[in-house]
């Protein structure tokens, strides 16, 4: 069984930087894709960023790019976002996700980051 284990959000004022982690546990082979997900309050569940395990390529949604970076460790089986020039709008429950070869998709249990002065 799979799991993921976030840590890292918290408050942070406008123009701040913040850096989440994710770490998978359990038996995970072959190609995979792990990613963050974000839904701000009283919205849908959103793309972030998303890195393959193999080439190490990304893809970003349009409101983050050029602000944040998602970057991996397979060795650690671990994923960071690093958020910067951080903007109230991005206040939301952060979510790491993982995919599998078999597209099996797992889920971690959130954390939310807050954008405020």
């Amino acid at each position: 069984q799979v799991q993921l284990v976030e840590s890292g959000g918290g408050l942070v004022q406008p123009g701040g930087s913040l850096r989440l982690s994710c770490a998978a546990s359990g038996s995970i082979f072959g190609f995979n894709t792990m990613g963050w997900y974000r839904q701000p309050p009283g919205k849908e569940r959103e793309l972030v960023a998303t890195i393959t395990s193999t080439s190490g390529g990304t893809i970003y949604g349009d409101s983050v790019k050029g602000r944040f970076i998602i970057s991996r460790d397979n060795t650690k089986k671990t994923v960071y976002l690093q958020m910067n020039s951080l903007k109230p709008e991005d206040t939301a429950v952060y979510y790491c996700q993982l995919t599998t070869v078999n597209l099996n998709i797992y889920w971690g249990q959130g954390n939310q980051v807050t954008v405020s002065s």
